[in-house]
This record gives structure tokens, sequence and C-alpha cells, in this order.
């Protein structure tokens, strides 16, 4: 079966900000910053999109639009393992590309296309949910996969993307389509919570997602659906633990740092809240908190620092893991993890670029490949991944654009979807008129 890695990540499951009209001006400066060595953080940044920008292009097929789960880091990858959340950043990536004139605009529409159009016409779906991992060539369910909730609201995450910002009637209507016909209520089984998963052989999983994780974007699709909703109260049902790490409080189900950050790829929770958080100065405690907690490791891993820490679920020696903290997770062996720090740069802008500088400047030798940086290497054993995993390359592309444009935010959150579910789940403005 090919849906360990979630199922994995489910067994955890259990800061001052900037005002929205002041934060852009702020990344606008720090953005030049510039190196000893000349490089400035915004020619950085546009050096790790493009690189993600190349996998995403290479690395799908070019009939069906999927995109590999992982790839070689150095390309030339044959794999035909197409993971469904991978082709959504994908679809968002072809955004980011054409407003940045990456390649020929036709090209990308195209691209755009055709995916959707296989989505629509051709791929299996269940309920209009898809399989987590699907053959490449003709999206064939792969090797016992599941039926994904969450991967398919990533998928649909980027495929509401691209209706918002191609100006294309065919793109409009059938990216409509692909998120009208998924019926979210099949996925409650009965419960005021979404289950994990489903397959053919075994129903529904038992397991379900009723505690804080990346979840939120998985619920808000589904309470702001036009077609088949579920209701408000199921945002409530989720659990929200409170977690508590020195002298960050915020809420977090014990998990890898990546259930803060992929949300906020697309959805913009800055300068709002609900009953219970504002979710974008939260996952700002969990990244500082995540942050201190590498620090903390030092006595054990001397090669943390202050310009090199980040551990989310990613490639270990021993395979994929998912591992982190706080509180710890998993066997955590001074492995860094690029995407960590990338997912976390509209959060936590100055420490995540640092970073970023200093793993191109004094790693990039090893751990800089075709497709920007490895997805996680060790620098006190010596080991360097050979791969790169689709889904930590497009959160470190869409939150890097977020940082410097707040684009896929801005495109994404035209979505009047998006809007609807947020107005329902009681979401409001911090800043009231008295």
């Amino acid at each position: 079966m090919h849906w360990t890695r979630r199922e994995l990540l489910r067994t955890f499951a259990g800061a001052a900000v900037l005002s929205v009209a002041r934060k852009g001006f702020a990344w606008n400066l720090l953005l030049r910053h510039e190196d000893r060595d000349g490089t400035s953080d915004a020619r950085l940044l546009d050096e790790l999109q493009r690189a993600s920008f190349d996998f995403f292009w290479n690395e799908a097929d070019p009939k069906t639009g999927l995109v590999r789960d992982r790839a070689n880091a150095g390309g030339g990858d044959t794999r035909r393992m197409g993971s469904i959340a991978a082709t959504g950043f994908g679809l968002a990536a072809m955004c980011i590309a054409h407003r940045r004139k990456y390649m020929p605009g036709d090209e990308i529409v195209e691209r755009v296309r055709r995916t959707l159009r296989f989505l629509a016409y051709e791929s299996p779906h269940i309920h209009g949910f898809f399989y987590h991992y699907a053959d490449l060539r003709n999206g064939a369910r792969f090797a016992g996969s599941e039926i994904s909730p969450i991967d398919t609201a990533i998928l649909l995450c980027g495929v509401l993307t691209c209706r918002e910002y191609f100006q294309d009637a065919e793109i409009q209507k059938v990216a409509a389509l692909i998120y009208e016909r998924v019926e979210w209520p099949w996925a409650l089984n009965g419960g005021n919570t979404l289950a994990l998963s489903w397959t053919p052989e075994l129903g529904f999983n038992p397991l379900r997602w009723d505690s804080f994780s990346e979840c939120t974007m998985l619920y808000l699709l589904a309470i702001g659906s036009p077609t088949h909703p579920i209701s408000p109260l199921c945002w409530r049902a989720v659990e929200r633990p409170w977690l508590v790490y020195q002298q960050y409080r915020y809420i977090s189900s014990p998990a890898p740092i990546f259930v803060h950050q992929f949300p906020h790829a697309w959805f913009d929770f800055r300068n709002r809240r609900d009953e219970f958080t504002n979710y974008f100065e939260n996952s700002v405690a969990a990244v500082r908190a995540h942050r201190q907690f590498c620090l903390n490791l030092k006595p054990q891993f001397h090669s943390y620092s202050e310009n090199l820490w980040g551990i989310t679920a990613s490639d270990s020696c021993n395979g994929y893991v998912a591992w982190g903290g706080p509180p710890l997770q998993g066997p955590v062996d001074g492995t860094v993890v690029p995407a960590a720090a990338a997912g976390s740069l509209p959060f936590l802008f100055r420490e995540s670029v640092a970073v970023l500088r200093n793993l191109r400047q004094q790693y990039g030798n090893q751990i800089w490949k075709r497709y920007g940086f490895v997805d996680a290497f060790n620098p006190l054993t010596g080991w360097v991944d050979n791969d790169v995993v689709g889904i930590d390359v497009g959160i470190s592309l869409l939150m890097a654009e977020n940082a410097r444009s707040q684009f896929v935010w801005n495109t994404f959150m035209q979505n009047s979807e998006a809007q609807v579910a947020m107005q329902k789940c009681g979401f409001h403005s911090r800043f009231k008129l008295l």
C-alpha cells in the first residue's frame, strides 16, 4: 500500500506580526539585502523558484499533466508514480511561471488546459475525490493507493488558482467542473469530521481529520462548495489543542511543521480570525517554536544554528520519515530539510531566508541540483538525498512567491467559494469599526 506516508503523519495527531498594510513594505526592504558576494535575497529566491518550476514542468507527463511524486534531483527520472498533491502545487506553479515569464505563456496555458481536461474527463475519481498516487501516463490508481481527501484538496487549490488567474474560458469552465463535482458529505461517512481516506478494498479509514493540522484547507473547500457543501459545524468539530513550548503557545497537534505551512500557501489568514485564533499568527508562533526547538538540539547535533535549522516530514538516510518538533517526533539525527525554512518565509522572513542563503553558500556544491535544494541532507554525516519531493518543492515555490509578492494569496482568494467558506466559519477582521 502506498498510503503509509499520510497515515504515518496522522499518528502524531491526537510573536507579534506586522499589519497587512505594513507587511509587504517590510518584506520589500528585507529583499534589498545583499551579502558580500553580491547575492540579493530576491535573486536567491528567484533562483529557487525558477529551479522549482523546472521540476513541475519537466517531471509532469506532457499529456496528462500529472506530476511525479518525487524525482532525481538532477533530472532524468523515469519513475511513473504521480502525486495528485504535487499536481496541485504544479498547477499553482504554472500561474507563477506565467506571471514571471519563466517560459512562453502560450505553452504554459496549453499545459494547464491539458491537465485540467485530463483531470475532468479521464482521470479516475470516486465522488469527485482522487487517488493520492496515480500512474503518470494514464491516471490509473498506483499500487493500492487510497482516495485521499487532503491530497484532493491540495489539487483543488491549484485548480482554483488557475481558474482565477488565467483569463481563458475553457480553463475556467473545466476548473469549476472539477471542484463542483466533489461530493464532500460522502467523505464524512456519517460523522461530523472528514475521513482520512478510502479504498475499494477496505472502505473508509477509521482515522479522521479530527484534530488541527493542514486539514484547515480541506474543511474550507468543503464548506465553501457551491454544489455539495458540508456544514460549518464540521469546522468547529475539529479539535484545536494548545501546545506550549518555552515562551510560545499556539494551537497545534504534535506534527511536523508543514501542517502550519500548506494551508497558508493558498488561504490568506492574515488580519482575520475565527472564534479560536488568528491562524497566521498561530503559524508564526509555531515556526518560532520550531526554530527554537532546533537550536535547543545543538548540544546533540552541533550543526544546528541560527542559520541552519528546519526539520519537517522528508526523506532521510533510512527512508521517508515524519519528524521534527516540538515535541520531538521521529528519529531526529541532525538532518536539515530546506523546505522547512523555505515554507516558513512568509512567517519569519529574515530568519528563514538566512537559512536559505547559508544553504546555498556553504553547502550548494553538495545539495543544489537541477531542481534546487535536494529534499534533505545531514551536514554531520555527509548524507545527501538523491531526490526532491514534489510537495516540498511546491511549498517552497509558493511560499517564496507569497513572501515576495503575495501573488498566490491575492489570486486564490478571488475565489468566491474561499470567501464564502471563511464567512460561514466565522472569520472576521482583527480591526473592527467602533
